[in-house]
């Protein structure tokens, strides 16, 4: 099912879809939209709808590319996704459905509501939604409160899985090691600013692949953004297209030879 996603897409994770049984992390794509001020979210983190019908069609054919979807607590918070494939287009009857990745929130203070969207879609069992994995730290002594958390995510349907320290230093490679010894091998990651800052604080060693849609909006000085680092020419720009009304520019780590 996944070949019928646009071949700009599957031609550009091409590289990367060989499983290498000596893989110690995930294969890692970067992705999120901004408006032509550079900001990903309005004033305090807020929700704003900046991707175009065309380009949030791209995000979900994208996602049926991915074993799994990470986002951070603060987007799971503010914005309460799905993170499923519901807007690509209706299949066939009698047809299998979409490929679905695995939904992963980095949650380190278990603060996901067990109400979220995320649980109900799995817990109707109507394909909207796989079951949400919580990438979390055990507390440094015992806590009541957040066992309590956890356990009323796991009665919800969620599986908890923890990170070996609560050390921010080595926290994105301690996740990509988990995931990977979880069976994950290509992880896509959609947010919010502080998960892709984490992220691109160490792109050299765990991203493969960004894709940045810019809309045609202004959001002004209050929005939340960051800068794309380009230090040492990590990234090349391997394409550039207009998708509906937003441009996308995709990203791939330059090989050793060429990055100064």
């Amino acid at each position: 099912m996944a070949a019928i996603a646009p071949d700009y897409l599957t031609a550009l994770l091409a590289p990367y879809t060989a499983t290498d049984p000596s893989t110690t992390r995930p294969f890692v794509t970067l992705t999120f939209a901004q408006s032509l001020d550079g900001k990903i979210a309005g004033a305090g983190g807020k929700q704003l709808a900046l991707s175009g019908k065309e380009s949030m069609v791209m995000t979900h054919w994208l996602r049926t590319l991915h074993d799994a979807i990470l986002v951070g607590s603060g987007t799971a918070l503010n914005d309460d996704p799905q993170l499923n494939t519901r807007h690509l287009p209706p299949l066939p009857p009698d047809s299998p459905p979409y490929p679905a990745p695995r939904p992963i929130i980095l949650d380190t203070r278990l603060r996901l509501p067990s109400s979220c969207k995320l649980l109900k879609n799995y817990a109707n069992g109507k394909g909207t939604g796989r079951r949400p994995w919580v990438v979390s730290c055990a507390p440094r002594s015992q806590d009541a409160e957040w066992d309590a958390r956890r356990q009323a995510l796991e009665r919800a349907g969620a599986r908890v899985l923890l990170l070996p320290s609560d050390d921010e230093s080595g926290r994105i490679q301690a996740l990509l090691s988990l995931l990977c010894a979880e069976g994950i091998r290509s992880l896509m990651v959609e947010g919010g600013a502080q998960i892709i800052s984490a992220f691109f604080d160490v792109a050299t060693e765990c991203v493969d692949t960004v894709l940045i849609t810019t809309a045609p909006l202004i959001v002004g000085a209050k929005g939340v953004g960051f800068e794309v680092p380009g230090e040492n020419g990590a990234f090349r720009v391997a394409e550039t297209r207009l998708v509906g009304r937003d441009s996308v520019v995709a990203l791939v780590a330059a090989p050793p030879a060429e990055a100064q």
